[in-house]
């Protein structure tokens, strides 16, 4: 089978735990590219802080980014936004309302942009650490922008919590509601997701299905792995998700991705 498009999660499959690219990795992912084959970067991410990741890699091209809510093209002559699915502020008010109430940290993104209400030691270090310079504003509640994503961000046991509770209650209405890894909590369409961006990528680019890899390691990639012809999942993902996959490749930090590509393209 001749493979066309890669479509990769970055946190927990492309980067190690150390959030570092290895050579490797790198090698093999622009010998695939050199074959013809689109390398497509698939994030829960925001643009900023996916841009330098396909740097790194030494290409350009479309990135799925915000977990699916936002597709774009990236190239010498700056970003262009491809596709985006919105929502307003007022559909998260009730949950606004609750991680205030509750001291739960969180933050809401336009395509290009984050915006949040405080900022501690701790969310310091993580936004450092994804690249994520947010802008502090006074209440997300005032933005009458389109927004992409509601996230929290908090410890594993305080957020399990909140989804339980969060599911019950149907806080989210009609958005859709997903964990994006043990200490984030993501919130957004309904129509967003993975799969359905790497969808509509591969209709607009007239690829099939199985001419499609995706790797990944979390429940928020589950619908590119399933839409692609080959899902595959890194070892140190949850056991659902290698449940779900077509073949498990070595964890992230033993070039999973490295070995997956050499299994299949090369």
């Amino acid at each position: 089978m001749s493979f066309r498009l890669i479509a990769l999660d970055v946190d927990g499959t492309l980067l190690n735990d150390e959030h570092v690219l290895t050579e490797r990795t790198i090698e093999t992912i622009q010998a695939v590219h050199d074959q013809g084959c689109s390398i497509v970067l698939c994030t829960g991410r925001a643009p900023a802080s996916t841009l330098p990741i396909l740097e790194e890699l030494g290409l350009e091209g479309t990135m799925i980014t915000h977990n699916g809510a936002v597709t774009l093209h990236a190239d010498e002559h700056g970003q262009t936004i491809v596709n985006e699915f919105t929502f307003a502020v007022e559909d998260i008010e009730p949950m606004l309302a609750y991680a205030r109430r509750e001291g739960i940290h969180f933050d809401v993104c336009t395509a290009m942009n984050m915006y949040i209400e405080r900022i501690g030691a701790n969310e310091k270090e993580m936004y450092e650490k994804f690249l994520i310079s947010p802008k502090l504003v006074t209440s997300v509640s005032d933005l009458s922008l389109p927004l992409v994503k509601f996230t929290l961000f908090g410890q594993q046991e305080v957020l399990d919590r909140v989804q339980t509770e969060w599911e019950e209650q149907k806080l989210y209405g009609s958005l859709r509601m997903i964990r994006s890894g043990d200490l984030f909590i993501d919130v957004m369409s309904p129509a967003a997701n993975k799969g359905n961006a790497l969808k509509a990528l591969a209709a607009s680019q007239k690829i099939e299905p199985d001419e499609i890899i995706a790797i990944g390691n979390y429940y928020n990639d589950l619908e590119m792995m399933a839409f692609a012809g080959v899902g595959i999942a890194v070892e140190n993902s949850p056991e659902a998700v290698k449940a779900a996959a077509d073949w498990v490749t070595a964890s992230n930090n033993d070039d999973g991705v490295h070995e997956a590509l050499l299994k299949y393209c090369l």
